[in-house]
């Protein structure tokens, strides 16, 4: 059955100006025609979250909350339509959707907590002539390009702080993967969320697109997207002096010594590596391994990729789906064939997995001799292969971990040495730093430094993208 959307916009379900279809990466088969915004529609949309704009500001905060509880309890309730969208627009296995739904339902329950928790702040006045409060209010309109690897969790993470903030939000999801963001614009208008409060549109071309930035109209721009995708939006937007807030692109370490728990570290840099076809802006990318146990270190870490079951079939246990189109298979296939033929050698993986000759599939693969020379080491591959790489030298390791300008997002530490991982961590120049585990939660801080984005997504920093600040100081007489 092939699905129709449309785009919600000003509390309305509204058809749009062209049609996209939407075709699931497993099977090449469409699965969804929906609404695509042209430029009338996204000067629609700003219109609609500018005039919201005053009237969900002045709303109460207890009132914000009742309407993301409504909105929570209404995406609970549809789980396993919201699920579905995702399995089907991204030929995600079944299992993986769970982490894109349990984030929207638990981020729009943690926001509206974290809004209660927002306070004016008063200041001393030194010389107690004074009265000074620090009074936190909406930034205004927000646009938020999401990303088409997460379709609800990317939502997730714009959709709950910019309500519990008081800022109208127009999200555009991406093209590839606008199925289950319409969805929740369908349950928004259901519940009969205040008009102009949440608009969702995808975009027919990157006119439309770059035309929600270039408004003067938003006070925010907020991304989950690539580092040039950043630096193009903050280009396109500087017609206003706007807010920025991007999560970008990463290329992450991983380091593992050689007293590090081996099975651990393979554990976690297969599951996260092969998760999602690799298509994670956090996961492992390049994994340095001490030299003293670099061989037993790659045995492991090829047992499992070999071990890795790749498909679609909502009834099997799959971990590794396809890549999102033939492009991106493409283009990760040429990195791995590049590598092999500077000198690197193909230990799993490499090609198509066996008997599936349909979809854009990529067996989990492991490269084993990545030299900084190779495109595979220089940029964020996002697709399922991992670059072993031995050291020697622990302290030219750190230099070479934090060499290359798409790093500063996540980086991994594997050691039995605590002092030592502290050591390390505190000289990586990343915004999150995992030791010994892997943690993601939406009360956890997670942001990028440098070329790797600005702001945060989760935790009680995200809402600070989403508020201006003023002081307000009374003479006492």
């Amino acid at each position: 059955m092939v699905l129709h959307k449309k785009m919600y916009i000003g509390g309305e379900l509204v058809a749009g100006q062209s049609r996209l279809d939407v075709v699931n990466p497993a099977t090449e088969e469409r699965v969804a025609t929906v609404a695509a915004a042209g430029f009338a529609d996204v000067e629609t949309a700003l219109e609609a979250a500018r005039a919201a704009a005053p009237g969900w500001a002045a709303t109460p905060v207890a009132e914000r909350q009742r309407w993301m509880l409504k909105l929570r309890d209404a995406v609970i309730a549809s789980e396993d339509m919201l699920r579905d969208c995702i399995h089907q627009e991204m030929g995600k296995p079944w299992g993986g959707t769970q982490e894109d739904f349990d984030l929207l339902e638990r981020s729009l329950k943690f926001y509206a907590e974290e809004a209660q928790r927002l306070h004016d702040e008063t200041l001393r006045d030194r010389d107690g002539t004074h009265e000074h409060r620090i009074v936190y209010e909406p930034m205004g309109v927000a646009v938020a390009y999401l990303a088409w690897n997460f379709p609800l969790l990317n939502l997730a993470y714009k959709i709950a702080p910019a309500m519990a903030a008081g800022c109208p939000v127009i999200i555009r999801p991406s093209a590839a993967t606008p199925v289950s963001a319409y969805a929740v614009g369908a349950l928004c208008h259901r519940i009969g969320l205040p008009a102009g409060v949440v608009n969702i549109l995808t975009t027919d071309g990157y006119g439309p697109s770059d035309a929600l930035a270039a408004s003067t109209i938003p006070n925010l721009i907020t991304l989950i997207g690539s580092t040039n995708t950043g630096r193009h939006l903050m280009k396109v937007g500087a017609t206003s002096i706007k807010k920025f807030s991007m999560e970008l692109g990463g290329n992450a370490p991983v380091l593992v010594y050689r007293d590090a728990d081996l099975d651990l570290a393979a554990d976690i840099v297969t599951t996260v590596k092969f998760n999602n076809a690799g298509q994670i802006c956090v996961t492992p990318n390049r994994v340095f391994v001490e030299r003293a146990v670099y061989d037993a270190f790659r045995d492991k870490v090829v047992a499992r990729a070999k071990a890795v079951k790749v498909g679609f079939d909502k009834q099997a246990d799959i971990l590794t789906g396809p890549m999102i189109d033939g492009r991106a298979w493409t283009r990760v296939k040429g990195l791995i064939d590049e590598a092999v033929e500077a000198g690197a050698r193909l230990l799993a993986g490499g090609d198509r997995p066996e008997g599936l000759a349909k979809g854009h599939f990529l067996a989990p693969t492991v490269l084993d001799g990545v030299t900084p020379e190779m495109q595979i080491y220089k940029t964020e591959i996002f697709g399922p292969v991992v670059s072993l790489i031995p050291f020697d030298d622990r302290e030219a390791v750190l230099a070479r971990a934090n060499d290359g300008e798409e790093g500063g997002l996540a980086s991994y530490i594997f050691t039995a040495d605590l002092a030592l991982a502290e050591q390390v961590a505190a000289r990586l120049r990343y915004g999150e730093v995992q030791i010994n585990g892997v943690k993601y939660d939406i009360y956890l801080p997670h942001g990028g430094i440098g070329q790797s984005g600005i702001g945060h997504d989760c935790s009680r920093l995200a809402l600070n993208d989403y508020l201006v600040v003023k002081r307000i100081s009374r003479g006492l007489t």
